[in-house]
């Protein structure tokens, strides 16, 4: 057998598999080939999008199914035994540092051990020793501090499974094992971050089963401050606890269970009778699991902190999209520094997150300023103070109903551009800003609304029948209501899985928040469209509370001019960067929304002044968008994209040789497109009717272009195809008209044989063999493309 000649799937089969079986791993149960890990970052292009590759591992090795302990990269045997080593080190980060990492080419392996700290770190080892399943956990469980029986058999604890094959992504089972084995090193306070839509409620439900099981914590109380959380808790994630599992309602106490959930409004209050988690004993649970933990569990003040205070014997476990972190609250001084963090950024780059655009719209007035003239009397007769008001006064001490209508216009616009029932949620200042917004949309939509009444509603605390279809909104066969304003109430916990637009008309007052309401469109929903959204930001919150760590960048970035269309064009759209969609939903019985008033929120002044006859107008700013390195281009879209081209083909000869040796000129140009190259903003700046060969010789190295069908006609003057016989000739020249008239691709693809007028010359098969079969067929293709771009004498 020569090794050489052997794929890589044959050196996994005949070497690395046999040998890991012969050291002792189970086949089916410990050992996972071509495991996948990401689901493959999604790729906007204007207004299409796609998927990227997804990561897969070739190996990756368990003590028990959801606990691994090792990754293996297997390369053919024309590589080196190591050539596999850094990605699977890659891997190894990404399964939370897996300490054992190898490489191999089918001659033995490549062994990169995290344990060692004094003498080499990689070795190599021969096929027949492998470490064997126990030699390996037990250097895992000695570096992870895990070295008495109970604790191992703690972290060893078997994953709930329902039999339908679902396991946990890679970083759910991060989350949960770390959380396991800190618990089993004996931490107290653990916190865990994971960023809206990444499951949380699962992974709760998996290290609580896991301790449960394992007679380690034998009473639960798992808090959560929205009922509708409580209830799909109970309902989805938590069923299979059954008749151990309760909830906590009418301020009554039953000690007879041992999972309790729980609203913490529900067991505590500002009166001493309402306290009523001091019936059970402080040390009657012995774990507590506090779900969005920023919300209170940090804060000395409020009621969970005193509830955790009061069970302060049992181990805590705060859970958040949006850890708090001030001069005054903070959940790490609480909790510690997380044992696991999964961001948004991290989210949109695996795939398993909706990535997002964002338009920036200023307006005249919350740019400079109002100020009235002397004597100036409001809507109401009102004498208007005289100073200058600006975007912090607007729709709280005082209104300009033109800015209100001037929003709703610009809303408008941009779903009549991409669909106007795609689900948006447009966050107001207070509910009275709610009401007129919802008014303001329902005359610029007077058609949809005619048809149904909810197509625009208000979705607030205070009205039963906006909250009444809060349902309906998130539930992604319904159709209506299409537009939800709102203040408060849709900040957290609604799992709009198909909400495509974001409109920011709030003054977002902290970092928390402005995540939390990001948090409502990062859901993916692939069966209704839903893989992307966008924000359309009136108040500079994408600006002021920028977070790249944690949230990645917008794919795109686009400030309108004035009158301009608020759908970014196709010339301005990003570099592509980078479910277990769990339903949260929101509380509907509760009214506890202390800044959901006519008043603004936070004790401001009541609003004063409603201002009618001021225009409000969308300004001129410029376009901004991001690069291929996730930073903001400055630089005009030729000189960008001429400095990319030029970083990777620094001559036009050293690009035109490229083009002309390229099997497939669609490999020229995806290749083009990962350096940076925004094919469709180019097309919509220079020219729709340019080749990708054109566009690059002329904005890069300044050649003069031609368009397609300039080049189609020079090729049939020169008479080419004249030694060809008549059918042959007839098929080039069709697919000379289709170059002409959709591009180079059409060329390369044999399924254009299929259509008009190409099939009417026989099947794709027949068709072929007119050039005495598929070689022919290709040199003639080859040909043809060497006369396309031999016609104004580049090539």
């Amino acid at each position: 057998m020569d090794k050489k000649k052997l794929t890589e799937t044959d050196i996994r089969t005949k070497f690395i598999t046999p040998a890991l079986e012969q050291a002792g791993w189970d086949r089916q149960i410990q050992i996972m080939e071509e495991v996948q890990i990401t689901h493959g970052k999604i790729l906007v292009r204007g207004k299409k999008h796609k998927r990227a590759g997804a990561r897969k591992a070739d190996y990756i090795l368990y003590h028990k199914p959801n606990i691994p302990i090792a990754v293996i990269e297997a390369k053919d045997n024309n590589h080196a035994l190591g050539d596999g080593m850094q990605q699977a080190l890659g891997y190894s980060e990404m399964h939370g540092d897996l300490p054992f990492v190898f490489s191999s080419n089918g001659d033995g392996f490549l062994f990169h051990d995290r344990t060692v700290t004094d003498g080499p770190v990689e070795t190599e080892i021969a096929l027949e020793d492998f470490p064997s399943p126990a030699e390996l956990w037990d250097k895992y469980c000695a570096y992870k501090g895990i070295t008495e029986q109970p604790a191992q058999e703690l972290v060893s604890q078997d994953y709930y499974f329902d039999g339908s094959g679902k396991s946990p992504r890679y970083y759910q089972l991060n989350a949960i094992n770390r959380t396991i084995e800190a618990i089993a090193r004996g931490q107290q306070r653990i916190l865990l971050v994971m960023a809206t839509g990444t499951g949380k409620t699962y992974t709760a439900f998996q290290i609580i089963w896991r301790l449960w099981k394992s007679g380690s914590k034998k009473r639960i109380l798992f808090l959560a401050d929205r009922n509708i959380l409580v209830d799909q808790t109970k309902s989805n994630d938590f069923k299979p606890f059954g008749t151990a599992m309760t909830k906590i309602t009418n301020r009554t106490v039953e000690k007879s269970y041992e999972i309790y959930l729980s609203l913490y409004q529900a067991v505590s209050g500002t009166e001493e009778e309402k306290n009523i988690y001091k019936q059970f004993s402080p040390d009657f649970f012995d774990l507590v699991v506090v779900d969005e933990c920023h919300r209170g569990s940090a804060d000395e003040e409020k009621a969970w902190h005193q509830i955790l205070s009061y069970f302060s014997s049992a181990t805590h476990i705060g859970m958040t999209a949006t850890p708090k972190e001030t001069n005054e609250v903070s959940n790490i001084h609480y909790f510690g520094e997380p044992v696991y963090s999964y961001t948004l950024k991290q989210g949109i780059e695996d795939g398993f997150l909706a990535p997002y655009k964002v338009v920036r719209i200023e307006l005249d007035k919350d740019l400079f300023g109002w100020r009235p003239e002397r004597g100036k009397k409001d809507k109401h007769g009102e004498l208007v103070e005289d100073r200058i008001y600006n975007q912090k006064d607007f729709d709280r001490t005082l209104i300009l109903e033109q800015r209100t209508q001037t929003v709703a216009r610009t809303i408008t616009r941009y779903l009549t551009g991409t669909n106007r029932f795609d689900k948006t949620i447009v966050f107001c200042e207070n509910i009275d800003h709610a009401e007129r917004m919802r008014q303001a949309l329902v005359n610029e939509n007077a058609d949809l609304v005619s048809q149904n009444p909810k197509y625009v509603m208000r979705i607030t605390g205070d009205e039963q029948e906006g909250k009444a279809e809060l349902e309906n909104f998130i539930d992604p066969r319904e159709k209506y209501p299409v537009i939800a304003c709102t203040s408060k109430l849709m900040t957290t916990g609604v799992d709009a899985q198909t909400c495509k637009l974001i409109v920011l008309d709030q003054s977002i007052r902290s970092m928390t928040e402005f995540k939390q309401i990001v948090g409502r469109g990062t859901r993916i929903n692939e069966a209704y469209g839903k893989l992307w959204f966008t924000i359309i930001d009136f108040k500079k919150a994408t600006e002021l509370f920028a977070d790249p760590d944690f949230d990645g960048e917008p794919v795109q970035v686009y400030q309108p001019g004035a009158d301009g269309d608020p759908v970014p064009p196709e010339a301005f759209d990003e570099q592509n960067l980078s479910d277990e969609i769990r339903g949260t939903g929101d509380d509907l019985s509760q009214t506890d929304w202390q800044d959901d008033t006519g008043e603004g929120g936070g004790g401001g002044k009541p609003v004063k002044y409603v201002i009618n006859d001021v225009a409000v107008h969308v300004i001129a700013e410029r376009v901004q968008y991001y690069g291929n390195d996730g930073k903001l281009i400055t630089e005009s879209l030729k000189d960008y994209t001429r400095n990319s081209v030029k970083k990777a083909y620094s001559s036009l000869d050293a690009f035109l040789e490229s083009w002309t040796s390229a099997g497939k000129k669609k490999r020229v140009v995806e290749e083009l497109e990962k350096l940076g190259v925004f094919w469709e903003a180019l097309y919509e700046e220079v020219g729709k009717d340019l080749d990708p060969f054109d566009l690059i010789c002329h904005i890069a190295y300044g050649q003069p272009p031609l368009t397609r069908r300039e080049r189609a006609e020079k090729v049939r003057k020169r008479n080419y195809f004249v030694k060809y016989e008549d059918k042959a000739r007839l098929v080039l020249e069709s697919l000379l008209d289709k170059y002409a008239d959709e591009g180079i691709e059409n060329l390369e693809q044999t399924s254009v044989l299929k259509v008009p007028p190409l099939n009417e010359y026989g099947t794709p098969m027949e068709i072929v063999q007119l050039f005495g079969g598929k070689t022919g067929y290709e040199a003639a293709i080859r040909e043809l493309e060497g006369q396309i771009y031999t016609a104004n004498g580049h090539g």
